[in-house]
């Protein structure tokens, strides 16, 4: 425990759902739900106004409708939110060399080891300044906590939601903590929050009340000795900057469960080149395969594979994949699929099999042929597994031309174009705007872009030549 609160975590706040407020002005103070949308989707993030209906994350889709019908819902668009991150992030950087991101939207900063603060006042100080500098480089809100450890910080910034900040000064953590719910303190979880409930343990200050060999007699002893510590605020662990990525992994759940065989080959292969592109994004190669299949009945297995040496050609990952999938049984059915990368390095070994580059050649010719088949991920796969991704991918990752249109001129008829809500689009006329949904043949678009008034809604058919895929707008600065 540090003798001032210079330790520092920053929370942004609903931070997908606030991005997609930013970017579509007519969502701003409206329920928007990010997530899956397919019957097996899953919230990934829910707005301030769609808490409000009893929605959260990690809550079943089709419940989130029901609780909130007149909700926007909306696709993850996880390019932009690394793009939003990355600005924050280093921000945080520019603030101290030990800065621990926890997630996208979530880190600690150690603002003692960057000389900016050694006290409450230079602390606070450097707080508020933090939160202004966020909202004037991405127009979003952060909460702010400052403490003399981490687990505190963490508290503090919840507390602080939405919007603010809190400095838990040195002394006065016991008198902050005893009134809250055991839930709050990190590694209680409804399991074990409710094996304390039975016990009449309900607050902070009743573990503690309670004393560290009751609490091992109940939950064990490491289990035990740590509640203890946390519910008299005592944490020594240090900010540990940029930790080292264990893994590399990409997933999709389906709509409707998987039977063939083939298709089921060829999302296999398509997860394992999302998953290479992942790898290489992060500077990585990696020795053991992984793959991942959720089979009908919810029952999971994990097949692994390791090479002689660590890689990252796509060719070797998709074959060892491959192999990995001819050891298991599929024929009730799949909802789930699964590729990843472990034992990561930061290099990679030449050659590790001879037939990569011709089997690489091979499917790169392929590629071409089929006018690049994984184009549909945007981002709703991979990270939570959210059924929107798969959806969108399997729409745009096709079986290419049948036999009959490859006659010399015959006329092939394009695959009809599928978008998903949320997703960015742009007119040759009417310029950018986002999908608010499509059915029968149509989509409805809105146009505006960040900064600007609510936009003009406009209707056109789903193949119409003058509407195409567009990348996201910055949300603060010149958006054209």
């Amino acid at each position: 425990m540090r003798a001032a609160p210079t330790i520092l975590h920053l929370d942004m706040d609903a931070f997908y759902a606030s991005v997609e407020q930013a970017s579509k002005p007519s969502l701003r103070g409206k329920a928007v739900i990010v997530g899956g949308l397919g019957p097996r989707g899953v919230v990934a993030t829910a707005s301030y106004e769609a808490r409000r209906f009893g929605v959260h994350s990690a809550m079943p889709m089709g419940q989130a409708r029901r609780l909130c019908p007149n909700g926007a819902f909306l696709i993850p668009r996880f390019a932009l939110y690394r793009q939003v991150s990355d600005i924050v992030m280093a921000m945080l950087r520019e603030l101290s060399p030990l800065v621990e991101p926890l997630s996208l939207d979530e880190a600690f900063v150690d603002l003692e080891a960057g000389g900016v603060a050694f006290d409450s006042d230079s602390a606070r100080a450097t707080g508020e300044r933090l939160r202004a500098d966020i909202r004037a480089a991405t127009g979003l809100s952060g909460s702010v906590g400052l403490a003399g450890s981490k687990m505190l910080a963490k508290v503090a910034s919840e507390e602080a939601k939405p919007a603010g900040l809190l400095l838990i000064e040195p002394g006065t953590e016991r008198e902050l903590l005893a009134p809250m719910s055991v839930r709050t303190l990190p590694g209680v979880g409804p399991a074990t929050g409710e094996h304390l409930r039975r016990a009449g343990i309900t607050t902070v200050g009743e573990l503690a009340e309670a004393g560290e060999d009751e609490l091992v007699r109940m939950v064990g002893r490491a289990h035990g000795a740590g509640l203890y510590r946390m519910a008299l605020g005592l944490d020594d662990r240090p900010v540990v900057a940029e930790r080292d990525a264990k893994s590399v992994s990409v997933e999709d759940t389906f709509d409707v469960d998987l039977h063939d065989r083939v298709r089921i080959r060829g999302e296999v292969q398509r997860l394992s080149d999302r998953c290479v592109q992942r790898l290489r994004g992060s500077g990585h190669s990696g020795r053991t395969i992984v793959l991942k299949v959720r089979r009908y009945d919810f029952s999971t297995l994990t097949r692994s594979e390791t090479l002689r040496g660590p890689t990252d050609d796509p060719a070797v990952v998709r074959e060892a994949a491959a192999r990995l999938l001819e050891a298991v049984d599929t024929t009730g059915g799949v909802r789930l699929l699964g590729v990843g990368v472990t034992g990561l390095a930061d290099y990679t070994q030449e050659d590790l099999f001879a037939q990569s580059s011709a089997a690489e050649a091979e499917a790169e010719a392929k590629a071409e042929h089929e006018d690049g088949g994984a184009g549909g991920e945007s981002g709703a796969g991979g990270a939570g597994g959210a059924a929107g991704g798969a959806e969108a991918e399997a729409a745009g990752g096709g079986t290419g031309p049948s036999e009959g249109s490859e006659r010399p001129g015959e006329a092939q008829e394009p695959p009809e174009r599928r978008w998903t809500a949320g997703s960015d689009v742009r007119h040759v006329l009417y310029g950018p705007g986002w999908v608010q949904g499509s059915g029968v043949g149509r989509v409805t678009v809105r146009f505006e872009r960040p900064g600007s008034e609510p936009g003009r809604v406009r209707t056109f058919r789903v193949d119409d030549p003058e509407l195409e895929p567009s990348d996201p707008l910055p949300l603060v600065g010149d958006p054209s």
